[in-house]
């Protein structure tokens, strides 16, 4: 019985040795004929990209002869679907126009400045926001290096500008904590030459934020609409400039009290002024912009921009008193070679009404008197 188990098992061993081998040269077969398979894949793919290469450079060489020739500058208004959208062209005027495939749809927004062909008007580049600006930011090292020291006098001043333009920046907890919010907008308004502007170069000098300065005059546009779309680029650099401080120096120019206006001119500046209230409006408080205006002229103020929301602090700049003017004789001298015979207090007692410009010019006049006798010492008749 045994020995008959033992052929059986030994012919099942025979039998599985013959068929292994047979197995082994099929499946070697069949994975011959799929690399086969994949190779030429592999070549057809090879063949199929480098076509496609080709036609991605001429698409390319094509899209640069597109936007080498001279472009039209619009704004992007809406987009009505993937390919097309409607800009508004430099005649006031919108087209329904084609979008190059290749543009930024995230960067497309309404309001971006783009760039239209001369002969279709399709959008074919994005431009720069600040493309068609005359805004201009400074950068760090463009800041004035007038600090608070330089500033003679004007105490009261400073802390009212401080508390509510530099803290909110750089403290912006506190006020979180106490459950107020900062002030939006601060007027420094007062005679000509009292420190206005120079108090806003210390303010710039001492923040880490962004600072932007324009004048008043420069909103005035020879076109209509071209002011209030310089308010907005204003306001939208702040914003993305954020934290940010927007100097607007002599703003009576664009925002004297409204009336019925007869002529062109006086609307377009109201539009202007119109504009502006809405940007302090819609700016949120958490962007961190803080607005200064300064004038000399408060009294002609519209008061739709003097409410509180809007222009939270005013603040002040009268003539010197006494102790100013000591102050400021002391910072406007401090530099200065006096002869020992010079006595300050006898020009701080005169009871001439002198701004802190006017102070400043007396001492510059005094020294250019010294270098006129070639004396290096100021005497007291230079002073006079």
């Amino acid at each position: 019985m045994t020995y008959a188990v033992a052929q059986t098992a030994a012919a099942g061993v025979a039998a599985s040795t013959a068929v292994a081998p047979q197995s082994l040269y099929e499946e070697h077969e069949r994975l011959v004929k799929a690399i086969q398979n994949l190779e030429l894949k592999t070549m057809i793919c090879k063949t199929e990209t480098h076509h496609l290469q080709k036609e991605e450079t001429a698409a390319k060489q094509e899209v640069q002869r597109i936007q080498a020739v001279p472009l039209l500058l619009g704004t992007f208004v809406e987009a009505v679907d993937a390919g097309r959208g409607i800009v508004g062209g430099a005649s006031s005027s919108n087209y329904y126009v084609r979008i190059l495939s290749t543009l930024d749809k995230e960067r497309l927004k309404p309001g971006a400045s783009v760039g239209l062909h001369k002969g279709s008007n399709a959008c074919v580049q994005l431009l720069p926001n600040e493309t068609d600006s005359t805004i201009h930011l400074l950068q760090k090292e463009e800041k004035p290096s007038v600090t608070y020291s330089d500033v003679g006098g004007l105490d009261m001043q400073k802390q009212e500008i401080r508390e509510a333009v530099e803290l909110p920046l750089t403290h912006a907890s506190l006020y979180d904590q106490i459950g107020i919010d900062p002030p939006r907008g601060v007027l420094l308004y007062g005679p000509p030459g009292t420190g206005k502007t120079m108090l806003v170069k210390a303010v710039a000098h001492h923040t880490k934020a962004s600072f932007i300065t324009v004048a008043g005059s420069e909103f005035v546009q020879k076109y209509l609409g071209e002011g209030p779309r310089k308010v907005r680029d204003l306001f939208r650099l702040a914003r993305e400039n954020a934290p940010s401080i927007i100097f607007i120096d002599e703003v009576d120019s664009i925002a004297t009290k409204r009336f019925d206006a007869q002529t062109g001119a006086d609307r377009e500046v109201q539009r202007v002024l119109v504009e502006l209230l809405t940007q302090m409006d819609g700016f949120d408080q958490t962007t961190n912009v803080k607005v200064i205006m300064a004038t000399n002229r408060w009294d002609t103020l519209d008061p739709a921009l003097l409410r509180p929301g809007r222009l939270d602090r005013k603040i002040e700049f009268p003539f010197p008193d006494r102790r100013q003017k000591r102050l400021v004789f002391q910072v406007c001298t401090g530099k200065m070679n006096l002869s020992p015979e010079v006595d300050l207090e006898e020009f701080v007692t005169r009871p001439e009404k002198l701004s802190g410009a006017d102070i400043q010019a007396i001492c510059q006049e005094a020294g250019m008197l010294a270098v006129r006798k070639n004396r290096y010492v100021v005497l007291p008749k230079d002073l006079e």
